[in-house]
């Protein structure tokens, strides 16, 4: 069972790891033994979530889950299997952690009357500096 919230628990047969040979430098162990641990979650078929969670996660995750709702997540940075197996569910779980915060709500502000003076006597110089460039025509002709 992994905990992501106290209201919410995902139970491991929900989560699906993969295994994979790492990529990049290491020698002959990168080349036999499958260390790069995938993930893959499918938020759209999960019992465990609300509709309210899936929603919410189908929103914020949109860029990172596959057309059929399957969010992927993927470690190969340490040597073990093991280490990257539990360094992907940190990462799952800090994920859906942040998806489901609730957005702080927007208190909305007035602009002090000091910075409209301001913007106004900017406006009023400026125009007064153009104005003063204009050519008079002359009226003697």
């Amino acid at each position: 069972m992994v905990q992501v919230t106290p209201d919410l628990d995902i139970p491991e047969e929900e989560l699906v790891f993969t295994t994979s040979r790492s990529g990049g430098p290491g020698g002959q162990n990168v080349n036999k033994v499958n260390t790069r641990v995938s993930l893959l979650f499918d938020v759209e078929r999960s019992p465990s979530l609300s509709t309210e969670v899936r929603d919410r996660l189908r929103d914020r995750l949109s860029a990172r889950l596959s057309r059929q709702g399957t969010l992927r997540l993927t470690s190969q940075r340490f040597r073990s299997q093991h280490a990257n197996k539990e360094a992907v569910v940190r990462r799952f779980v800090t994920l859906l952690q942040q998806a489901l915060q609730e957005p702080a709500e927007r208190i909305p502000t007035e602009t002090p009357p000091e910075v409209i003076e301001r913007r106004l006597e900017k406006k009023r110089r400026r125009s007064e500096t153009k104005r003063e460039r204009r050519v008079v025509p002359d009226m003697e002709d």
